[in-house]
């Protein structure tokens, strides 16, 4: 049913329907000593110009402060990161990139002003611009001199990005585009030099096109006016401001790419955003981590150091098993699409066709990424708040900042609903379209459900032979249930959001299961079973997991569409399907916080 590609995939949502060896997948192990080099330069600029001064970001009335750091980063070559090097910047690999921003992510509101910048803001030209808008534009966007900003939403178009109503025409002599229309929530909007602008172009006839068109509009070009910061929730040091354009004037040489292909474009960048939204809450909410363990092993209740209390040690395991297992995925898709950009290019396309196409192929993986890297510090933040307890409520201690800042990433890139159904949405589409051969297997699947059981024992005597099984198993459950509500509900089933969601979850879970147990396979080759006790512990954990949580999502599926016989025949093959056998999740946490606890940080 499920074959076996020796070869690194190059489709992405293949792992659904393929077992991936785990020689061919990327860890966070194999980082090179110069890119180990890059994350410690980031660290360190955390360390000096961000921690210390959390509280001034914080309260700053003016833009100033942020700008003056993000000037700071520029001259350490943190904002040129993806750009290429003929422009000024340091070209590195989209796995590289993926690193300077998870160690970033726990910059706080520098953080999201920074990723605005170096992401949205200079990406669209990076892989759209012609070769006068880049040799113009990205030599002062990768050092800093000049700042961007990334203008898509609107106060009536925020995830139905294409129904924005700002328009663009263009004037008699042909030689400009007039903007006008109102943009909102625009991180870096009070001290950009440049605007990433997403309008749709009325020719004149009154009737504007149905996609977007982008436009680089510098500030200087006149007509742009804003609000005052927005106050918020939280990343309150970020800039956040409603941005107007009137009458502003575009050159006709500032259209980025073609008429109409902004909706693309906006798509493609949201891609790239929300894997590095996933690696960047995992930097997060290893900080988080960090100040857990150390506040827990000062802090005292009963004569006792609280870190030595069972209930204490099952939050800080937990949180480590989480942050751990996202970490693992992340850069399994991210080495994913480094592989199919270098494929592309072998294979005669341009270096920015490749990137977007390698984007493209992989978005499923990218959304996915963004959901559980979003919740993972949401949960990390909460368990966080609770280890300080009275403290953790207090906003002279850590956890008040890093509660309130993580609540924006499961609504930033699209909303985590939004990129569930779109998972689930783009899984379907390329079955549909012969991409991805998932009808196969679900049929065979379907047989299975109504045959006999194998109750043989596994004769393989391979590393987590066990484990590999229940995957499968995991992978037959996926397929059972989406082959049948796409079967019983076909075109209707775009209407039903809970049963996506649902599904989306499943999805989720087996791919992050899945690569935490392909890390912990690939690290025993490279340095022996023993040495890595903790890491199998924690793939263990997450595996247990992720077969409970495809259990329930798939009972809450199932009972939304199924009935009578159906129902009955369905429930029992999920249940045969999400077995695994039991273990002792309380010890083996423990073993995971007591590690931590004693090195007195996040060890892994």
């Amino acid at each position: 049913m499920i074959a076996t590609d020796h070869k690194a995939s190059l489709k992405g949502g293949e792992f659904l329907i393929k077992e991936t060896d785990a020689s061919q997948v990327f860890i966070p192990e194999e980082f090179s000593e110069e890119q180990q080099m890059i994350a410690a330069t980031c660290r360190e600029f955390l360390e000096r110009e961000i921690w210390t001064r959390l509280d001034e970001i914080d309260q700053a009335k003016s833009p100033d402060l942020i700008a003056s750091l993000m000037d700071k980063a520029g001259e350490l070559g943190l904002l040129g990161t993806s750009v290429p090097e003929e422009y000024g910047g340091f070209g590195m690999n989209f796995n590289t990139s993926m690193l300077v921003t998870e160690v970033t992510g726990a910059g706080h509101s520098f953080s999201v002003a920074l990723s605005a910048h170096t992401g949205i803001g200079t990406l669209p030209i990076v892989y759209y611009g012609n070769d006068d808008q880049k040799s113009k534009y990205l030599p002062k966007l990768a050092t800093g001199e000049w700042k961007a900003a990334y203008c898509l939403t609107e106060p009536d178009s925020g995830s139905d990005a294409n129904s924005g109503k700002t328009k663009a025409k263009l004037t008699e002599d042909g030689k400009h585009y007039v903007i006008n229309g109102q943009k909102m929530w625009i991180t870096n909007g009070g001290f950009a030099d440049l605007f990433i602008v997403f309008a749709k172009i009325d020719d004149g006839s009154g009737q504007p096109d149905k996609n977007l068109s982008a436009f680089i509009i510098e500030k200087d070009f006149g007509g742009i006016t804003m609000n005052e910061p927005e106050h918020k929730m939280g990343i309150k040091g970020s800039d956040t401001r409603q941005i107007f354009f009137n009458d502003c004037k575009v050159p006709v040489e500032n259209l980025l790419s073609t008429r109409g292909n902004g909706f693309k474009i906006a798509v493609n960048i949201l891609n790239i955003g929300r894997i590095k939204l996933g690696v960047a809450a995992v930097g997060g909410s290893k900080e988080v981590i960090n100040n857990a363990i150390r506040y827990a092993n000062e802090r005292k209740q009963f004569n006792t150091l609280i870190s030595s209390f069972g209930a204490i040690k099952h939050k800080l395991a937990e949180m480590a098993v989480k942050v751990y297992a996202c970490e693992t995925a992340c850069y399994r898709a991210g080495q994913n699409i480094d592989d199919l950009i270098e494929t592309l290019k072998a294979n005669g396309l341009g270096d920015s066709e490749a990137k977007l196409k390698a984007l493209e192929q992989f978005a499923i993986e990218c959304a996915m990424m963004k959901v559980h890297g979003s919740e993972a510090l949401d949960y990390v933040v909460d368990e966080g708040v609770q280890v300080y307890g009275g403290m953790g409520y207090s906003a002279d201690a850590p956890m008040d900042r890093a509660y309130r800042d993580a609540r924006i990433n499961r609504i930033f890139e699209g909303t985590n609903e939004i990129n569930r159904m779109l998972t689930v949405d783009m899984i379907l589409k390329r079955t549909m379209k012969g991409e991805l051969d998932l009808m196969g297997p679900a049929m065979a699947v379907s047989k299975e459900i109504m045959s006999i059981p194998d109750f043989s024992a596994d004769e393989e005597e391979v590393l987590f032979a066990a484990e590999k099984k229940v995957l499968r198993n995991l992978k037959k459950a996926i397929l059972m249930v989406a082959g049948a509500a796409v079967q019983k509900l076909m075109t209707k089933l775009s209407d039903e959001q809970e049963i996506l969601m649902n599904l989306a979850d499943m999805v989720i879970e087996l791919y992050v299961a899945e690569s935490v147990l392909l890390r912990v396979e690939k690290l025993t080759g490279l340095k022996g079973e023993s040495s890595v006790a903790l890491q199998k512990d924690l793939a263990l954990v997450y595996l247990h997991e992720a077969v409970e949580k495809v259990n329930n999502a798939g009972r809450a599926a199932i009972s939304s569409f199924a009935e009578g016989d159906e129902l009955r025949v369905m429930l029992m093959g999920l249940k045969r399907f999400t077995k695994i056998e039991p273990l002792n999740l309380k010890d083996t946490r423990r073993r995971i916080a007591d590690a931590m606890i004693a090195e007195n940080k996040y060890i892994f």
